[in-house]
């Protein structure tokens, strides 16, 4: 495996080093996935405890198959290995693009980047507490009278899961909100004036989150609503970038030729 360093943006690295460089960080990344499998698996009745908290102290997942039981618990620890590594995950994605960032840009990105993992963790932990509780509430109480309602496992870990994730990759709307008013590709009065239309495309990722119901749904735009409203107001208060950044962050001008 190549040796991993810090790459600066007047490298000139050719494609072999860049697939290289590549390789190197994936094999990093799939180290740490696996590390934290591990640890996942071993500590995976405390997963599915953690699992079935939102669900109501009657019920309980069901299996229909003797391999089901592992393999949903199986699916759990990937998931949840994945939550585990996304720091790493993001620290080499960052670190793999910082070549192709001027050092105005990193000035603005990297401060960003660091909000990423604490975003994602509140958005978590929101939708722990409040959508899939919320969720699992409203669709298991729906014409209850009319149906024989049972939790499959595999379908309710699943749905678990990837609304977390979900969630917490919705809360990272801050993230580009200020990456793109601090690189100066819009101003946040230009957001604030198509406010609604951002609106709309809150209600739209809301909506295609797993298993959403309408009353899931407007639980999950109210936070996201907010966080539109703070961003803009950090984005104000942080301003466009100083003239001494917009001069790293705009492109060299290629030197005259001569004419002797």
């Amino acid at each position: 495996m190549a040796k991993i360093k810090a790459a600066s943006f007047d490298d000139r690295m050719t494609l072999v080093e860049h697939l290289d460089e590549l390789r190197s960080r994936l094999i990093i990344c799939a180290v740490a996935l696996v590390i934290a499998s591990v640890f996942c698996f071993w500590q995976n009745h405390l997963l599915l405890d953690i699992a079935n908290g939102p669900l109501p102290d009657d019920v309980e997942p069901l299996t229909f198959s003797p391999s089901e039981p592992f393999m949903t618990t199986l699916t759990l620890v990937l998931y949840s290995a994945v939550l585990l590594t996304l720091p790493i995950l993001l620290y080499q994605a960052y670190a793999f693009i910082l070549p192709a960032l001027t050092p105005g840009e990193r000035k603005v990105i990297f401060p960003v980047l660091l909000m990423v993992p604490l975003l994602f963790i509140a958005g978590v932990v929101f939708a722990y507490f409040v959508v899939v509780p919320a969720a699992i509430k409203f669709l298991l109480n729906f014409n209850d009278d009319q149906f024989n309602i049972q939790i499959r496992a595999r379908e309710y870990y699943s749905f678990f899961s990837l609304s977390l994730i979900s969630v917490g990759i919705l809360f990272q709307i801050p993230i580009g909100i200020l990456a793109v008013t601090r690189l100066g590709i819009v101003t946040p009065d230009q957001l604030a004036k198509n406010r609604r239309y951002a609106i709309l495309i809150i209600a739209v990722l809301a909506m295609l989150l797993p298993g959403t119901d309408p009353i899931t749904m407007l639980i999950s735009m109210l936070p996201l609503i907010l966080l539109f409203e703070f961003s803009l107001v950090v984005a104000r208060v942080l301003g466009r970038p100083r003239q001494s950044d917009e001069r790293d962050l705009a492109p060299a001008e290629p030197p005259a030729e001569s004419t002797g």
